[in-house]
């Protein structure tokens, strides 16, 4: 595999995750929302979905800049790393 094919097909598993995360992290922002509307029941579940929403927005931040800096020439990291 050349390099070219390498970061195009990295670049490709990224914004695959990317396009997951993202749906997942909108699915935890509405269940937080509806959770936020039901308190005071279910308060207990407050801090796993704050945990769980907070996690999925930091990890789609960190594969964004990913992307930037493959964009801007950089040779980027693995999705892993």
């Amino acid at each position: 595999m050349t390099p070219e094919t390498s970061t195009s097909t990295d670049v490709a598993a990224v914004t695959t995750r990317l396009r997951k995360l993202n749906s997942k992290a909108s699915q935890l922002k509405l269940d937080l929302h509806d959770l936020a509307e039901d308190l005071p029941i279910n308060w207990e579940n407050i801090l796993d979905l704050a945990r769980r929403t907070y996690d999925a927005y930091a990890e789609i931040a960190l594969l964004e800049n990913e992307l930037r800096a493959g964009a801007a020439g950089g040779t980027g990291k693995g999705a892993g790393a």
